[in-house]
């Protein structure tokens, strides 16, 4: 039997994945010697061209009130998402793609970086210059960065892992799936807590599991 995998379906600029992310990181420090761990870019709202409407802002900020409430996650919510904003998570998700074809050590802290950027910072990771920022900040040269941010292979890179998602079944972010082989063995989907997690890892790690 191979090793194990424990995917991780989420998008950066998903709030309740925002509100998972110490649960993630500690499920990483402990099982990174049982079982691989890595990320797949779900792909929330991929190619969005439409600015936020009102309604949309307001109902989406509902969303952040209520992770911040159950996880304590920081946000900033002075001037978040202001007038004119196109919810597009393509370039961020397309960045963390990209940051992990350069060095695959970087993908979990692109990833968390742009999270926080965008959720405690109030920043527009749908950006380049942006994006290419926070990577600068994890020592990924910026201008090698956008270069490959901006090739039709991190474009494809990203859509496979979207796919990926669709495959797998996935319907929301966060969510977890334990593979062994070629079997996939579903963990949780949306934000659960830690120790309800680590149990349905364990039942999976199982011999006769």
């Amino acid at each position: 039997m191979g090793t194990p995998i424990l995917w991780y379906f989420a998008d950066p600029m998903c709030s309740w994945c925002w509100g998972f992310s110490p649960v993630i990181e500690t499920l990483r420090r402990d099982y990174r010697m049982r079982m691989k761990i890595a990320l797949v870019l779900g792909g929330l709202r991929p190619g969005e061209t439409t600015p936020m409407t009102t309604a949309g802002r307001e109902e989406i900020l509902h969303h952040w009130h209520a992770v911040q409430a159950r996880t304590g996650q920081p946000f900033r919510f002075d001037g978040a998402l202001p007038e004119g904003f196109v919810y597009d998570t393509e370039p961020a998700c397309r960045a963390v793609v990209t940051v992990g074809g350069i060095d695959p050590t970087r993908i979990f802290p692109m990833f968390k970086t742009i999270q926080t950027a965008f959720y405690a910072e109030g920043r527009d990771v749908t950006q380049p210059d942006v994006l290419a920022i926070l990577a600068a900040g994890l020592g990924v040269d910026g201008e090698i960065f956008l270069r490959e941010f901006d090739s039709d292979t991190a474009r494809a890179h990203t859509l496979a892992h979207f796919r990926q998602a669709r495959q797998a079944g996935v319907r929301g972010f966060p969510t977890l799936i334990v593979q062994q082989d070629a079997q996939l063995h579903p963990v949780s989907s949306g934000c659960q807590p830690l120790d309800t997690l680590r149990a349905a890892i364990d039942r999976c790690l199982q011999p006769d599991a």
